[in-house]
C-alpha cells in the first residue's frame, strides 16, 4: 500500500514480464491492474487518450497533392547561394489564389529564406523531396530577432515586461528579460490571417461568439445535452469551453485538480473571458438536442458546472512535409533567451500535420499553440546549439506528437504546456538529459508513452559511497499556474537507459519535484534497478517492469476503438 498523501517511493520489485508471443506451455503476458482490476480500473480512471491526431486518431494524413506550385517556376533557384526569399513569397501568393487543395512544392537542394512564411489558408501543404542527399533543404540563415517586423508579439512582449520575466543567472552575469521567441514565432508560421498568435493579456479577451449552451454532459462521454442546437451543423468545428464562474470556488477546478491541499494559481480564475479548459472538437452528429462529439468531454457539464460551444476561427489541413529546416551556427544566449532560431509555429489549427521533417540547430524545432487535431510524426531535432523545445505542444487539445527523436541538447525535450489536454507523446526517443516537462497552467489528461529517455544519474561527490539520483520531472511555470498539473497525466512503458558509468548493481532514484495531482506511472523501467519518488503520491504500478502485454496504451486504446 503506497502511504503519505504527498508522496509516494516505490522500489522495483518483480522481474519483467512474459513476452506476447510465447510457447505453448508458457502464460499470456497479464494486463496491469490499472486495465484490468475492476476497482483499480474505478479508482484510477484513464481517459481515452487514442483520439489524439489528425482525423481523432482514425483517418489517414491526406496524400492528394491538389494543385502544385513549385517554387522554381517562380524564380528560386537551389544552391546558388543566394537568397530565394522573394520567389518563395511569389510562390506562395500564387498557391494562396488557388482554389481547393494545393501544394508548395519545394526543389532538392537549399533554398534561402530570409522572411517569415506566413501560411493563412486551409487546405495547403509544403512538401520537398525529403532531408539527406537529394533532399529539401530550407536555409533560415537570419533570427526572428533581426527579421520579423510585425507586431505578432507586442502582447507577449508587454507581459514579459509586466510580469517581471526576468533570466537571472550572477554566475554568468546574466539578468536580462525573456526574449518573446521563447515561447513562440517561427520561421513558419500557420495561423489565420489577423488573428491573435499570443495571448497573454486577459484585458483583451473576446469571448468566441456562443453557438449553444451545454445543459448536461458525463465525463468521458460524447453526448452533450444544448439548450438549442439551431446554430450547430454537423461536421462543423467548435470549442467546447468551460469558465471559472466563481473564481477560485469553481466546481472546475476541483473537476481539474480533484481534492488535492496543493494551492491553485490565480491565473485559473482572473480573466473571465478567457475559458481555463478548452476542447476543440468536430459536431458528430445532432438529434433533438443531443449533440455527438467528435472525442470524449473532457470534463462533466451541469448547471454548477456550465460549458458553451463556440465559434472558433481556424484553418484546417495544413501540413508540412518531408523537408528539413536548417539554421547556422549561432551563440546561444541561455535559457529564455533565445533570439528566434525557431522552425514552426502552428496556431489557430485543427486537422494538420507535420511529418518527416530534419530540424538542425533550432531554438525550438515545432511550437504549437490554440490548436487541435494535429498529428507530427517522424521530426528529428539535431545540433549543437542547446534548444529551448524540441517539440513543444502548449494550449491545445488531441496533439499526438509520434517517433520524435530529439538527438540535440534541449532544455525540455518533452513538454506539455499550460492548458494542454488529451495529448500524447508516442515513441519519442531523447538522447540527451531525458527530463518530461509538465508545464503548470491547467495542462491535464495528456500521456507520455512508451517514450525512451536517455539519462544521467549523479551522485553527491562528497559522500563517499552516495546513493545514485536522477530527477526525471522538470515540470516549469509561474506560481500563479500552479499546479504543475491535473488529473490523470499517465506516464506508460517509458524506458530509461543509463550509461555504463553507472555500476551495473547500482539502484538509481528517479525523482520529481513538487508537481500535480492524479499522476499515473505504469511500468516505468531501466537498465538498471531503480525506486521512483514523485510528489505528490500518484498511482504507481509495475515499476522496473516493461509492460509486455501492452506496449503503447495509445495503440491498446486505438485498437479497441477501431474493434
Amino acid at each position: 500500500m503506497i502511504s503519505g498523501k504527498r508522496r509516494a517511493h516505490l522500489v522495483a520489485g518483480a522481474a519483467a514480464g512474459a513476452m506476447l508471443v510465447l510457447p505453448a506451455h508458457a502464460e499470456p503476458a497479464k494486463l496491469p491492474e490499472i486495465l484490468s482490476a475492476r476497482a483499480t480500473m474505478a479508482a484510477n480512471p484513464l481517459p481515452d487518450f487514442s483520439y489524439a491526431g489528425y482525423g481523432f486518431g482514425i483517418a489517414p494524413i491526406p496524400s492528394d497533392a491538389g494543385t502544385i506550385v513549385d517554387v522554381t517556376d517562380h524564380g528560386a533557384i537551389p544552391d546558388d547561394g543566394l537568397d530565394d526569399t522573394k520567389a518563395v513569397l511569389r510562390a506562395l501568393a500564387a498557391a494562396n489564389a488557388v482554389k481547393g487543395k494545393v501544394t508548395l512544392r519545394f526543389p532538392k537542394g537549399r533554398t534561402q529564406i530570409t522572411e517569415v512564411l506566413r501560411i493563412t489558408r486551409s487546405d495547403i501543404v509544403l512538401d520537398g523531396a525529403g532531408d539527406g542527399p537529394g533532399g529539401s533543404e530550407l536555409w533560415f540563415p537570419r533570427p526572428l530577432k533581426l527579421i520579423d517586423q510585425s507586431h505578432d508579439y507586442d502582447e507577449l512582449r508587454a507581459y514579459l515586461v509586466h510580469e517581471k520575466k526576468y533570466q537571472v543567472e550572477p554566475e554568468n552575469n546574466i539578468d536580462y528579460l525573456f526574449t518573446e521567441y521563447s515561447w513562440a514565432g517561427g520561421m513558419i508560421l500557420v495561423a489565420p490571417e489577423k488573428s491573435r498568435p499570443v495571448s497573454y493579456d486577459g484585458s483583451k479577451d473576446v469571448r468566441d461568439p456562443v453557438l449553444a449552451n451545454g445543459v448536461s454532459g458525463k465525463q468521458f462521454g460524447r453526448t452533450l445535452t444544448v439548450d438549442n442546437p439551431a446554430k450547430l451543423k454537423v461536421g462543423a468545428v467548435v470549442q467546447l469551453q468551460w469558465f471559472s464562474v466563481a473564481g477560485p470556488d469553481s466546481k472546475i477546478l476541483k473537476s481539474l485538480y480533484g481534492d488535492t491541499d496543493l494551492p491553485i494559481g490565480s491565473h485559473h480564475w482572473t480573466s473571465p473571458n478567457r475559458p481555463v479548459v478548452v476542447q476543440a472538437t468536430r459536431v458528430a452528429a445532432i438529434r433533438g438536442k443531443t449533440v455527438t462529439l467528435g472525442d470524449p468531454l473532457l470534463h462533466d457539464v451541469r448547471a454548477d458546472q456550465p460549458a458553451v460551444l463556440a465559434d472558433w476561427r481556424h484553418l484546417e489541413h495544413v501540413g508540412i512535409q518531408n523537408l528539413r529546416l536548417q539554421f547556422p551556427e549561432a551563440p546561444a544566449f541561455g535559457h529564455h533567451l533565445e533570439q528566434g532560431y525557431n522552425g514552426i509555429y502552428m496556431t489557430g489549427v485543427f486537422d494538420g500535420w507535420v511529418k518527416k521533417l530534419t530540424i538542425d540547430r533550432s531554438d525550438s524545432g515545432v511550437l504549437t499553440d490554440n490548436a487541435a487535431s494535429l498529428t507530427i510524426a517522424d521530426v528529428i531535432t539535431t545540433g549543437d546549439r542547446r534548444a529551448h523545445y524540441s517539440v513543444h505542444v502548449g494550449a491545445v487539445h488531441n496533439v499526438l506528437v509520434r517517433d520524435l527523436k530529439v538527438e540535440n541538447p534541449v532544455v525540455h525535450p518533452l513538454s506539455i504546456n499550460t492548458r494542454s489536454t488529451r495529448s500524447v507523446f508516442l515513441r519519442s526517443t531523447v538522447a540527451l538529459e531525458g527530463v518530461i516537462d509538465q508545464h503548470s497552467g491547467s495542462n491535464h489528461q495528456n500521456l507520455f508513452d512508451q517514450v525512451t529517455l536517455h539519462i544521467d544519474p549523479k551522485q553527491d561527490p562528497k559522500q563517499e559511497g552516495a546513493a545514485w539520483h536522477y530527477r526525471l520531472w522538470m515540470g516549469g511555470g509561474a506560481p500563479y499556474w500552479k499546479p504543475g498539473h491535473g488529473l490523470y497525466n499517465t506516464l506508460w512503458n517509458a524506458r530509461l537507459v543509463i550509461p555504463d558509468a553507472v555500476p551495473a548493481d547500482a539502484e538509481v532514484a528517479i525523482t520529481s519535484g513538487l508537481e500535480g495531482p492524479g499522476e499515473r506511472i505504469v511500468g516505468l523501467h531501466a537498465n538498471r534497478k531503480i525506486t521512483v519518488s514523485y510528489d505528490p503520491a500518484p498511482y504507481i504500478e509495475a515499476t522496473g517492469e516493461a509492460i509486455d502485454a501492452v506496449p503503447s496504451l495509445y495503440d491498446y486504446q486505438l485498437a479497441r476503438r477501431r474493434r
